[in-house]
């Protein structure tokens, strides 16, 4: 990753919530701000990791929805369809399943985005940094190497702490990390460091759960949170919009329709 956009967004509380994938999703999406705001949360106490467009069927709403109601980090597929990218970018192999599925949520993001859409994503930072109370935090979407990197809660300690390493040469110490991308919500701690998966809003964990979810901070705890929101609306929505229907019974069942990007130790 190289030439990267960093902003510090400077002291934010002792009291946030950081999600990931939104995934065009607006039904999640609307769910995680109304949780958000039943807690008093403003949009300076929210962070979004990044992929708010992606699978799902409302890519339009999502964005417009995100836009100015939380502090927002861009994700690959931000990157990839401001820059007119022939793809996501999420590193599929060529071929499998979520290559093939990923070509076609692709071409309908860009038929229904603008060219206002596309410039608010160009905007997006790569990385924020901020304070948390004492704690000196950061939030981005993969991996400091690669925005698409995908760090999994199998992956042994040396590759998060090259991850860590990596982005304290960027922005200086940290204390935590707040990640997204690979799906699945969880926290690690490396070299008393903290890297924190906050998983995603607009597609379940691969747990046979409908819930989705994200991460609420408070007083240096992270509580990993299910998201209860209208997945019968969301998959009515991604089928009428000719989003890849594997994708709506997904949302419906808590199972990914491919278990192509997993490594082997956490699939089914």
């Amino acid at each position: 990753m190289n030439g990267l956009d960093i902003k510090d967004i400077g002291q934010i509380g002792t009291e946030f919530v950081v999600f990931g994938g939104p995934y065009s999703n607006l039904q999640a999406t609307e769910a995680l701000f109304s949780a958000c705001a039943d807690r008093g949360l403003s949009a300076d106490q929210l962070i979004c990791t990044g992929d708010a467009v992606a699978y799902c069927g409302d890519p339009v709403a999502v964005l417009e929805r995100l836009a100015g109601a939380c502090h927002w980090v861009a994700g690959n597929c931000e990157r990839q369809l401001a820059g007119g990218a022939s793809d996501c970018g999420c590193g599929f192999e060529t071929g499998s399943a979520c290559d093939i599925w990923s070509a076609q949520w692709y071409r309908q993001a860009q038929r229904a985005l603008k060219a206002p859409h596309l410039a608010r994503m160009a905007q997006c930072p790569d990385i924020v940094t901020f304070q948390s109370g004492t704690l000196r935090c950061a939030a981005l979407h993969g991996g400091a190497t690669d925005i698409a990197a995908y760090l999994w809660p199998s992956d042994p300690d040396r590759i998060f702490a090259q991850e860590m390493d990596a982005l304290e040469r960027l922005v200086g110490r940290l204390d935590v990390v707040f990640a997204g991308h690979c799906g699945l919500a969880f926290e690690r701690v490396t070299r008393g460091r903290r890297w924190i998966n906050v998983g995603v809003i607009g597609l379940p964990p691969h747990d046979g759960r409908v819930q989705t979810r994200y991460v609420h901070f408070r007083e240096g705890a992270a509580y990993i949170k299910r998201l209860s929101y209208d997945a019968q609306g969301a998959a009515d929505a991604l089928r009428a919009g000719g989003f890849p229907a594997p994708y709506a019974q997904a949302l419906l069942s808590g199972i990914w329709p491919s278990e192509d990007v997993l490594p082997r130790a956490l699939r089914r």
